[in-house]
């Protein structure tokens, strides 16, 4: 079978080393006679599975001790919930970067909790950019900062994440964790969707200091409270084991390919393919985002007529790539090119964009 040449938005390409190595194991899991999908979460077999994962996990983004790793399930959507109603807490505010929908649709969800406020916003750019956020805008008494790291929709990414602040600063890194090293100290909580970099649908991350603990209250409905999770390692109730089991396998694989500083280059690499081809084609293609803004997950472009989109997305079909229509909001295309995408896949997306340019 022929592997699809995947640009998904998410749920997205997963390494095939990850998807064969589940495959093999799908019957029968290290001996057990069972799938994963059949062991109790309260077994042992699996109790391994689940801790491989966070060691693999706080290894790879050198998270110390003083962190919390819980997997929750609801997506970072349910997130945007959960944290105003842990985090904020009566007579504080949150601010919140507005650089494109989801953080659009965070802070719609943390209005509803408590009080929250824009710092800083690109949205009449078109979010074609990330703003600069001032630390000296943010009081020194609020609840917390929450940005977006990267922005599916829009094609944009933080480069250097803001310093100097005196108050947590949390990020939904669901469609750019583990695509480069991070400095976890600079971070309260970071939080990620699993379906685009690291894992299948059904699986969220949470990763926070163990002090924001505190802030939540026993008055908060059991499953919505963050020590309902910390106090029993995410096992309060069932958890999408198989989810967390290609995590695990996932994590692996990006360890094997040599760890974050390697899964950096090679997706410059892959980013810097597409780019150069934008960037030199006269006008033909042009890049949503601004070029000190750009993603390097998430390369979103236009043509330069509705005629040529719709003709090389038809085209692009016919030759096997998967996923390259734009979101409704942009238009165009967009090509997400997360880890687990090959280079090669990429540097046949190029090509064909290269040889559309030339036969139009």
């Amino acid at each position: 079978m022929n592997r699809a040449l995947n640009f998904n938005a998410g749920p997205a390409a997963l390494p095939e080393w990850a998807l064969k190595e589940a495959q093999n194991e799908l019957l029968n899991f290290r001996n057990t006679g069972m799938s994963v999908m059949e062991l109790s979460h309260r077994s042992k077999d699996y109790e391994a599975v689940h801790n491989e994962a966070q060691s693999l996990l706080r290894s790879l983004l050198s998270i110390s001790d003083e962190y919390e790793i819980l997997f929750l399930q609801g997506g970072a959507s349910l997130q945007f919930s959960m944290i105003p109603m842990n985090l904020l807490q009566e007579g504080q505010t949150a601010y919140y970067t507005l650089t494109g929908s989801w953080a659009e649709k965070a802070l719609q969800e943390a209005v509803k909790v408590g009080k929250a406020e824009i710092a800083v916003s690109s949205k009449e750019n078109n979010y074609k950019n990330i703003p600069v956020l001032d630390a000296t805008s943010i009081p020194s008494d609020a609840a917390y900062v929450h940005i977006t790291s990267n922005n599916t929709i829009y094609g944009t990414q933080w480069k250097q994440f803001p310093t100097g602040l005196n108050v947590p600063l949390i990020a939904d890194m669901s469609s750019d964790i583990l695509c480069k090293p991070l400095n976890m100290e600079q971070f309260d909580m970071i939080y990620a969707g699993a379906q685009k970099n690291l894992g299948p649908s059904g699986v969220t991350v949470v990763i926070m200091k163990k002090e924001l603990l505190e802030r939540s209250s026993d008055s908060l409905p059991t499953m919505l409270n963050y020590n309902t999770h910390a106090k029993n390692n995410s096992l309060y109730n069932t958890p999408p084991t198989f989810g967390i089991y290609l995590l695990s396998l996932v994590l692996r694989w990006v360890t094997d390919q040599g760890g974050l500083e390697a899964i950096e280059k090679k997706n410059e690499l892959k980013a810097s393919l597409l780019y150069n081809e934008i960037d030199n084609s006269n006008g033909f293609y042009n890049g949503h985002a601004e070029l000190d803004s750009r993603s390097t997950m998430n390369v979103t472009f236009t043509l330069n007529s509705e005629e040529a989109t719709k003709s090389f997305l038809a085209q692009a079909k016919e030759a096997g790539f998967v996923g390259l229509n734009g979101h409704r909001s942009v238009g165009g295309c967009r090509a997400s090119i997360y880890n687990a995408v090959p280079y090669e896949n990429v540097e046949r997306l190029a090509q064909f964009m290269s040889d559309f340019r030339k036969n139009y």
